[in-house]
């Protein structure tokens, strides 16, 4: 039997075969090559560089794998370059923020000590002092408080707490400053037991920087607090008569750093209804905002109750 045909189609399968190894390793070499001038691109500075690949490619997978890596490259990039800008916007907010106050309490003190201010006035410019004194430490407490969040250094201990007796006892503390700055008040608290798991820190905080904020920025002159609750979850209302926000604003006021320009939180510095709404989170909490130009702010912090 005559066998020099079924050796020359063997032949010519196996140069047909090389050819075509030969062509797919020309094209990975070709895409490995296209691949190390992209990942030189990347190294040196152009983070938009990709790897183009067909569905045929050898290497589609690593292909793939590089440019998801170099999205989230890009995105970590774009999100140190964002916390860098908002770290300059901080200092340079907090160095007016801290400077003014910090002179006009050298200032009062110091006529105080020297005795330019006697009597009455004297009394005042005590009283003048120490408002400048609390918004020095409101602004110092707000720093802390964002590099802790920002650092992911905050320490969270959750535990049962009647809400109703820890937030009576944060609103009688409240008190002097809301009649001292002319606020009429109404507490509407329930006297029965209501247990959320929340950390009594954070949720203190949380309060704190509501009544701050209603007293610095609200331009109103009441405020009403009110807990709700139904089976499944405690509502804690704050409620002002002030000139309200912009609708336009409202989307934007928890984001850190973000201004009104002609808002309530003008004088701000733009942190502490962002660490409001982070320190609600962290409490598996949620805070919503309803406002009305002119007519006054409404904000609401859900919680859920212990089962």
């Amino acid at each position: 039997m005559n066998y020099t045909p079924f050796l020359f189609v063997a032949f010519c399968i196996s140069i047909l075969v090389i050819l075509y190894l030969v062509a797919r390793l020309r094209r990975v070499r070709g895409q490995l090559m296209i691949v190390e001038e992209v990942l030189d691109d990347i190294k040196n500075g152009n983070p938009n560089r990709r790897v183009l690949a067909r569905i045929s490619d050898m290497t589609k997978r690593m292909c793939y794998l590089i440019n998801e890596i170099a999205v989230e490259n890009q995105l970590q990039l774009l999100k140190q370059k964002q916390s860098e800008q908002a770290y300059k916007r901080l200092m340079t907010s907090l160095s007016h923020d801290v400077k003014t106050p910090l002179a006009s309490l050298v200032g009062y003190l110091e006529a105080v000590e020297n005795g330019f201010v006697t009597g009455e006035e004297k009394e005042n410019y005590i009283l003048v002092a120490v408002k400048k004194a609390y918004q020095l430490k409101y602004f110092v407490e707000n720093l802390f408080e964002w590099v802790k969040l920002d650092a992911k250094e905050q320490v969270f201990h959750f535990e049962l707490c009647d809400i109703n007796e820890l937030t009576r006892n944060i609103a009688a503390e409240w008190i002097s400053d809301l009649e001292s700055s002319h606020f009429e008040y109404e507490f509407d608290i329930p006297e029965d037991e209501c247990f959320v798991c929340v950390d009594s820190h954070t949720y203190t905080r949380i309060l704190n920087n509501l009544f701050q904020n209603t007293l610095i920025h609200s331009g109103g002159n009441k405020l009403n607090l009110q807990l709700l609750e139904n089976e499944k979850q405690i509502e804690v209302i704050f409620v002002d008569n002030g000139k309200g926000i912009s609708a336009v604003d409202i989307p934007n006021i928890f984001e850190r750093m973000y201004q009104c320009d002609s808002s309530r939180f003008a004088e701000g510095n733009g942190l502490g209804l962002s660490i409001t709404k982070e320190l609600v989170d962290a409490n598996n909490g949620k805070i919503e905002v309803d406002s009305e130009c002119g007519k006054g702010t409404t904000f609401r912090l859900l919680f859920q109750k212990a089962l």
